[in-house]
């Protein structure tokens, strides 16, 4: 569908009350059940759950203006338990990055050579350290 249809499509939505809006939604699916040409994208597990809900309250005859408050209700939720998702998802790259940096080897302290031994290893028992500015 071209933007231009579908922006022309929402404007006359706007003007109708729930009920008739749900009574659009009824045909839109009828005219997708019959004639749809691509299959309906995948909605996330959020909009599956709410989407069943809601079929649910117009099976049982609630009043459009009740699902319309329910709904608004589960979208607020929704938001949030989104947000609780993408937390979790953060803390456990975290958690994933941390660990794997634990069990990376790191790099060698040197870059190959012998040891250097501290400077009181060359110095005889007893001597003095060098006067400063002179080499050990």
């Amino acid at each position: 569908m071209n933007q231009f249809l579908r922006d022309r499509i929402l404007r006359k939505l706007d003007t109708l009350s729930d009920e008739r809006a749900y009574q659009v939604l009824d045909f839109v699916e009828f005219l997708e059940s019959k004639y749809a040409e691509r299959q309906n994208p995948s909605a996330n597990v959020f909009q599956r759950f709410a989407e069943t809900v809601e079929d649910k309250l117009r099976a049982g005859r609630v009043s459009a203006a009740t699902i319309s408050e329910t709904m608004s209700l589960m979208n607020k939720a929704m938001g949030v338990l989104s947000g609780v998702a993408a937390a979790g998802k953060s803390v456990a790259n975290d958690i994933v990055g941390a660990a794997s940096s634990l069990t990376t080897p790191s790099a060698p302290l040197t870059d190959g050579a012998a040891p250097v031994p501290p400077a009181d290893a060359e110095r005889p028992a007893g001597a003095l350290p060098p006067p400063a500015g002179e080499p050990r």
